[in-house]
């Protein structure tokens, strides 16, 4: 009983030393105090942080001068940086000149794209996946990964251990036997591996693949079958990806870097090719994010953009689960009269989220904030669009998770075609959807609505 009380005053000490936000904290404190078991094992689950090493990696790289050399900074958009600065300084990268981007609807033009980009590969791959399934697209992925492998091409693949659970050893064997590197996140690390469950609550969603520091995809797709729309329990999985070339994609190598050397401890080579090529001529910001971060920088970035929305707002994540600071947000941008729009699949995939996303969507409608629910599938992408000024597309849900807990990627763009293509392509969107009334929200069962409320407050760790 007293190691019990040794471990609750322990890891009331580190929440005092490491608290980011005082209700989160007095929670805990007040907990572990009252119920010291099971409070702490609890706590070492979802509240104690394990990546105060990645943070220190991170800043001894210096994360920010290596993208580019002194030859090549004609290419930060140094006008653009001066428009966002917030982003800037989250992302410690600038806005990148010289990109040609394209937007990738639903997994059969994106794995299109991402495999052709593999074929085409001379020097060097890297592959990050939140989940990679041992199915029909994950054999298909691992058959290409093995012939350039063999081909004399340096190819690094790395998984998340939460996501990819399913993914048995054969699938791993027969890539590494070809040479292929394959790497778990967390492999290296024993206490968060072995001693698990505490690995549950940290997991690294980005979706990355890099094919010679030149041309880059990032976007919501996971390797599995149905995210070609091949889940008879899903149907349709709308979801979005984007390829860029040019020299943003050197800013993907890096998350993916940062990450690789987390997950095995080789530290790869960060010397840029000798020539960049600018295939296009579009600015783009390559903002990593995630729990190695001293501060909630994804969230501080969404904050801002949300309170310089003048005229619209539309978001498009699967899972809605914001905290104080954006719902305050998102409730003062509607009564500057912005046109806020928030995209929610009308199905669930995770119960629980669901729930909690339901709770918070119909406090939106309550304060005049227009929710649409997808009607045709389930909806995945990650999206979002703010006046005719910037748009994102990556990894990062608008819930707690995504902003305080999770590796995520995004990816900021500022020019007029690739923010026409975003307000097409969503405006297609929400034909497919049906609007949710206030009518609706205020006649929902005393059943339903207590179920949405008690999973509501489980936000923090959704």
């Amino acid at each position: 009983m007293a190691a019990i009380y040794l471990l609750a005053f322990v890891c009331a000490v580190r929440e005092i030393f490491n608290s980011r936000t005082s209700q989160g904290s007095i929670a805990w404190l007040i907990s572990l105090a009252l119920l010291p078991f099971p409070t702490a094992f609890l706590y070492m689950i979802f509240g104690w942080k394990f990546f105060d090493d990645y943070a220190t990696d991170r800043i001894k790289n210096g994360r920010a001068d290596r993208p580019l050399r002194a030859k090549d900074l004609a290419l930060i958009d140094r006008e653009t940086d001066a428009k966002w600065p917030v982003q800037v300084q989250v992302s410690e990268l600038p806005f990148l000149k010289g990109n040609d981007v394209e937007l990738l609807i639903d997994g059969t033009a994106t794995f299109d794209s991402i495999f052709a980009g593999i074929e085409a590969a001379e020097h060097y791959l890297l592959v990050q996946f939140y989940i990679i399934r041992d199915d029909k697209l994950g054999q298909q992925l691992a058959e290409r990964l093995i012939a350039k492998a063999r081909a004399g091409v340096e190819v690094r693949l790395l998984y998340d251990d939460i996501g990819s659970t399913g993914m048995p050893k054969r699938f791993r064997a027969q890539m590494r036997e070809a040479g292929v590197k394959v790497a778990g996140f967390n492999q290296r690390h024993k206490f968060l591996r072995v001693y698990g469950p505490t690995r549950i609550n940290y997991r690294n969603h980005r979706k990355i693949v890099v094919a010679d520091g030149k041309h880059a995809w990032v976007g919501g797709h996971n390797v599995g079958v149905e995210y070609l729309g091949e889940n008879a329990k899903f149907g349709r999985w709308r979801d979005t990806h984007v390829r860029v070339s040019g020299p943003a994609a050197l800013g993907c190598a890096l998350l993916f870097r940062e990450d690789w050397e987390w997950a095995t401890g080789e530290r790869l080579p960060a010397t840029p090719p000798k020539e960049l090529d600018t295939p296009g001529d579009q600015s783009v910001l390559v903002m990593g994010s995630g729990p190695a971060d001293k501060l909630e920088e994804c969230a501080i970035a969404y904050v801002d953009l949300i309170g310089r929305a003048r005229k619209r707002l539309w978001i498009v994540s699967p899972y809605f689960v914001p905290d104080t600071d954006i719902r305050t947000a998102l409730f003062a941008a509607r009564l500057r009269g912005v046109d806020v729009r928030i995209m929610l699949p009308d199905n669930p995939d995770h119960a629980l989220v669901w729930l909690a996303s339901m709770a918070h969507a119909d406090a939106m409608v309550e304060h005049d904030i227009s929710v649409y629910r997808y009607t045709d599938g389930f909806l995945h992408q990650k999206v979002v669009l703010m006046d005719d000024d910037i748009a994102t597309v990556g990894s990062v849900n608008f819930d707690n998770r995504s902003f305080a807990i999770n590796f995520e990627i995004t990816l900021w763009f500022t020019d007029d075609r690739t923010l026409a293509a975003v307000e097409a392509m969503l405006d297609e969107d929400f034909k497919s959807c049906r609007q949710v009334s206030l009518a609706e929200v205020s006649t929902r069962p005393v059943t339903l609505y207590f179920m949405t409320q008690a999973a509501r407050l489980l936000s923090p760790l959704l």
